[in-house]
C-alpha cells in the first residue's frame, strides 16, 4: 500500500445503467429528456432513506428524494467524456481511458462479409437472426427453430454486442464459448464490436429462458489504465459481477462471480471483510439488464429500493480506512421510448467513516474523475481525470 494513502482501500459500486439526467448533448444521441433517476423517482413515491442520507437528493431535485442538511456522503454528477454510451465505455472511462471513436453498433444487422467468415471459421451450419433484438424475445421467436437446425442465434442490440444464443443441449457451453472466443477474433478492425456474448439458455419452446451461464467476450483495453497500475504495485483489484469481462481481466487479482444485484452486493459485502488493500470493483447488473432495457420502470424502482435496504450491510462491512464510491456507467431510462441506453450523467455518491461528509464535489467533466482519485489515494500515475481527493479525504491527523 502506499505510504501516507488517504484510504486503505476503496470499493467503487457501478449502478449499471443508473443516470441521474439528460447531458447537453443527449439530443445528438436520440436522447433528449431522458432521465433515468428522475423518471423512475416521479413514477411513484420510493423508499431511498439510506441513499438520501449520504446525499443522492443533494446532487440535483429527486421527487421524493429530498435534499438535506447535513448529507452523510459527499456528492455529484459525472459527465461521460468518451464518444458512447455503453457499458464499456462507461467502465474504461472510469480507469482513465477515454474513447474519442464509439464502438461501432449495428442496428440493421451484421454485414454478410462478418456472417460469412463465421459460419466457415466456426463450422456451424448457418446463423439465425442477424438482427437488433431483446435476448428474450428473439430465444422466444428462434428457439425452435435453432432446436431443429442446430444453428446459433446471432443478434445485436443498441449496444455494440455481437450476441450468440444457443441451447445448451443443442450446442454445449464449451462450444458456444469456442464459437464466441472465434468470433472475437474476427470482429477486429473497423467492427470490432466492444464485446461478443455468449447466451445459452434451457427450456422448451414456449418456456425457453436464458441461464447464468453467460460469458463476455471484451477488447482488451489499453494497458494505461487503473487496474493494471494498482495491481502492478502490488495492490489488490478485487472485481464483482461482469467487471473482469469488461476490462479483459487485465489486471484483475481476484475474480468474484455474481450474476445479479444481490450476489454482487454479497461479494462486495464478503470482499469487504477480507484482509484485502486496494481496489473493490462491483458491478450490480440488475438495473440495467433487467430493467432498463425491458423498459421495467417499476422493477427498477424495487431495485433501486432493494439497493438501498441492504446499504446499512455495505457499512457494517466496511473498515475505518475504507471509502465507498457509487456511480455509474450511462442512463437506462425505462420510460424512455426503444430499448437503448441514455445519454447521461452519471450520480456521484462518495463516503466512508473517516471521509469528509457534505461536501459538493459539482458536476465532473469526466468519469475518469473517479480512476484518477483512487490512483492518486495510491499514488499510482493515471493521466486523464481530475481528482477529488483531497475533497473528501480527512484532515492531516483526524
Amino acid at each position: 500500500m502506499a505510504q501516507g494513502s488517504p484510504f486503505n482501500r476503496v470499493t467503487l459500486i457501478v449502478l449499471d445503467g443508473a443516470g441521474i439526467g439528460a447531458m447537453p448533448d443527449a439530443p445528438q444521441w436520440g436522447d433528449a429528456g431522458s432521465d433515468t433517476f428522475g423518471h423512475i423517482c416521479e413514477s411513484r413515491a420510493l423508499r431511498l432513506p439510506n441513499l438520501q442520507s449520504l446525499g443522492l437528493g443533494n446532487i440535483r431535485p429527486l421527487s421524493g428524494v429530498a435534499k438535506i442538511e447535513k448529507p452523510r456522503g459527499c456528492y455529484g454528477k459525472c459527465a461521460l467524456k468518451s464518444n458512447g454510451k455503453d457499458t464499456t465505455t462507461g467502465h474504461w472511462e472510469m480507469a482513465g481511458i477515454i474513447l474519442e471513436r464509439a464502438f461501432p453498433t449495428y442496428p440493421h444487422g451484421f454485414p454478410q462479409t462478418i456472417i460469412d467468415q463465421f459460419i466457415a471459421r466456426t463450422h456451424v451450419p448457418g446463423i439465425l437472426g442477424n438482427i437488433p433484438a431483446s435476448g428474450t424475445e428473439i430465444i422466444k421467436e428462434l428457439g425452435e427453430e435453432h432446436l431443429k437446425t442446430g444453428k446459433p442465434i446471432v443478434y445485436t442490440s443498441a449496444d455494440s454486442v455481437f450476441q450468440i444464443a444457443a441451447h445448451e443441449e443443442v450446442i454445449p457451453l464449451d462450444r458456444l464459448y469456442e464459437i464466441c472466443e472465434t468470433a472475437r477474433d474476427i470482429l477486429r478492425g473497423e467492427h470490432e464490436v466492444g464485446r461478443v456474448i455468449a447466451r445459452p439458455f434451457l427450456g422448451k419452446p414456449g418456456s425457453f429462458y436464458r441461464t447464468e451461464n453467460r460469458h463476455d467476450y471484451a477488447v482488451p483495453p489499453p494497458r494505461e489504465n487503473l487496474l493494471p497500475l494498482l495491481s502492478e504495485r502490488g495492490l489488490d483489484v478485487v472485481c464483482i459481477g461482469k467487471i473482469a469481462s469488461i476490462y479483459d481481466s487485465t489486471g484483475v487479482t481476484q475474480d468474484l462471480t455474481a450474476k445479479n444485484n444481490d450476489q454482487s452486493i454479497d461479494q462486495t459485502i464478503r470482499a469487504l471483510r477480507d484482509d484485502t488493500r486496494g481496489l473493490i470493483f462491483s458491478n450490480l447488473v440488475d438495473f440495467d439488464m433487467l430493467y432498463g432495457h425491458r423498459r421495467d420502470t417499476e422493477g427498477y424502482a424495487r431495485a433501486l429500493e432493494h439497493f438501498d435496504a441492504r446499504l446499512p450491510e455495505i457499512e457494517n462491512a466496511m473498515r475505518d480506512g475504507d471509502l465507498v464510491i457509487i456511480t455509474a456507467d450511462h442512463g437506462n431510462d425505462p420510460t424512455y421510448p426503444g430499448t437503448d441506453h441514455t445519454r447521461e450523467y452519471a450520480p456521484l455518491v462518495v463516503f466512508g467513516k473517516r471521509a469528509k461528509s457534505g461536501v459538493n464535489l459539482g458536476t465532473r467533466r469526466s468519469l475518469a474523475d473517479i480512476g484518477r482519485t483512487i490512483a492518486e489515494n495510491f499514488a499510482v500515475d493515471l493521466k486523464a481525470g481530475e481528482s477529488f481527493l483531497d475533497d473528501v479525504s480527512p484532515a492531516i491527523g483526524q
